[in-house]
This record gives structure tokens, C-alpha cells and sequence, in this order.
């Protein structure tokens, strides 16, 4: 019995290192591949006679942060104009490009409300809770047939984040959490497994402590 327990320990110490590193060297790997992009001359096996792992990644990164400084100013704004006129002319292009483009807008600008606060609410019946997520307010002919406040939230499924639910819901039904968007993304995944951190003055289990 004991050393079946020393195994499963053992392997929630490894699992979590093992995974951990074989994303990581399946990212550089990735990123590595942009040197192809390069001229010979250019790469290291060129130059030093050996390739060096992970220069894929400070290309790639330079060269994101080297666009986000081009776009930043005015004449970079204008070739975006540009570049994006071009591919509104083009169907099929632009209908994946600018759904992609909003929906990254709205995740990643940093004025934006998506995914910005976790939440707890009734669903998929009352009486059954689920964490979600609140990912903005209904706009336009959706936002007509609403009556009152209501919020869009993402509520996703179990250990798989990136599928779920999205719904409409009275804001009044929506209770917000204090725990921040990772660890609501931690204790999905975990099925429940790894709790957030209690709030201050509440303790583990929930309760109040005593006057």
C-alpha cells in the first residue's frame, strides 16, 4: 500500500514537470521553424556551425514588437487601412479575417471587458451552479429583444476550456467572484480538484470565523 502511495505521489510531482517542458519545447520547436523564413548566411549554422535553440522565439517576439511599433504611428496606421482594404475585397478572406479580428480585439485590447472577471451563476437549471465567465454586454438587434440588464457569459466545459456555452443572462443573476480569471481557469480544468484561494476573512471551507 505504501509504495503504491509513493508512487502516486511520485507521479504528481513528475507529470506536471514532464508536461510543462514537452509544451514548452513543442513552442520553441514551433517558433524555431520561423528561421527558415531567414537567408542562409543569416542562421547560425552559418556562422557558428550550430543551430541554437530558441532564437526562433526572440525573432518572432522582435519581430511582433517591431510590428506593433510600425502600426502604432501614423503612416503605419495607414498601411494597416491599406492592407485591411485589400482583404475586404476578397469574400471568403474577409469574412475569417475580421471575425478573427474581433473576437482577438475584444480579448486582447487592453481597454477590453472580455474575460476580465469570473463569475458564478445557476446553469445549466437552478440549483446547479457553474463558473463562467463574463465576456461583455449585448449590442445591436440581440440587445432589442433583451429586457433590462443583461450580460453575455462563457461558461466553459470540463477539462476542455476552449469548448463551453455562451449565454444571456440577467445581470441580477450573475454573482461575481473574487478570485481572478486564473485560478477560475485552474479550478475548472482541475475539475474541481484545485480550489482557489479563499477570500481574505473567509476561510478554506467557506465559513466565517467567529466574532
Amino acid at each position: 500500500m505504501n509504495l503504491r502511495r509513493y508512487f502516486i505521489t511520485g507521479l504528481l510531482v513528475w507529470i506536471p514537470v514532464g508536461i510543462t517542458f514537452w509544451v514548452i519545447d513543442f513552442l520553441v520547436g514551433t517558433l524555431d521553424q520561423s528561421l527558415g523564413l531567414l537567408p542562409p548566411s543569416w542562421r547560425t549554422e552559418s556562422w557558428l556551425g550550430v543551430h541554437v535553440p530558441g532564437l526562433g522565439v526572440v525573432l518572432m517576439l522582435a519581430f511582433v514588437t517591431l510590428t506593433g511599433l510600425v502600426v502604432a504611428n501614423f503612416v503605419g496606421q495607414r498601411l494597416l487601412s491599406f492592407w485591411e482594404g485589400l482583404l475586404a475585397r476578397i469574400p471568403v478572406v474577409r469574412s475569417i479575417y475580421y471575425g478573427v479580428k474581433q473576437v482577438s480585439d475584444s480579448l486582447l485590447a487592453t481597454d477590453g471587458q472580455s474575460f476580465r472577471q469570473a463569475v458564478m451563476l445557476e446553469f445549466p437549471r437552478p440549483g446547479i451552479w457553474s463558473i463562467g465567465f463574463v465576456t461583455g454586454r449585448p449590442a445591436g438587434e440581440v440587445a432589442g429583444h433583451l429586457p433590462g440588464d443583461t450580460v453575455g457569459v462563457f461558461i466553459p466545459l470540463t477539462p476542455n476550456p476552449t469548448a463551453g456555452h455562451f449565454i444571456l443572462v440577467p445581470a441580477g443573476q450573475v454573482v461575481e467572484l473574487e478570485m481572478s480569471v486564473e485560478e477560475a481557469l485552474k479550478y475548472i480544468i482541475s475539475m474541481g480538484m484545485v480550489p482557489p484561494r479563499a477570500p481574505q476573512g473567509v476561510r478554506p471551507d467557506g465559513s466565517l470565523p467567529p466574532a
